[in-house]
């Protein structure tokens, strides 16, 4: 099974998700987090299933509309390991650690 690691700036990307969420009102903040959570543990089985990038990036999507998230990450195939670099709503533009 391949090893997932998250980036430190992930940290504050479901910070930023979660502030965004509470300006909102919206509910059930905790369960879309482990949503977005959940779905990256699913690469641990499936570490190319992610669309591809340029280079060795890829984005793995997370839900849909108001509730859709991008994970972009890294397959390390030498190490078996994915690093998770950053998280953002569907519904941004970019990343904030580009």
């Amino acid at each position: 099974m391949t090893r997932i690691v998250l980036s430190p700036a992930v940290a504050e990307d479901f910070v930023r998700i979660l502030e965004h969420l509470d300006r909102h009102e919206a509910t059930q903040r905790e369960q879309r987090i482990d949503g977005i959570v959940r779905a990256i543990d699913v690469l641990a089985d499936n570490p190319l299933i992610g669309r591809a990038l340029d280079g060795d990036l890829r984005e793995l999507i997370v839900g849909r509309d108001a509730r859709g998230y991008v994970a972009l990450y890294r397959y390390l195939a030498e190490f078996d390991t994915i690093l998770i670099l950053a998280v953002r709503a569907q519904r941004e533009v970019g990343y904030t650690h580009d």
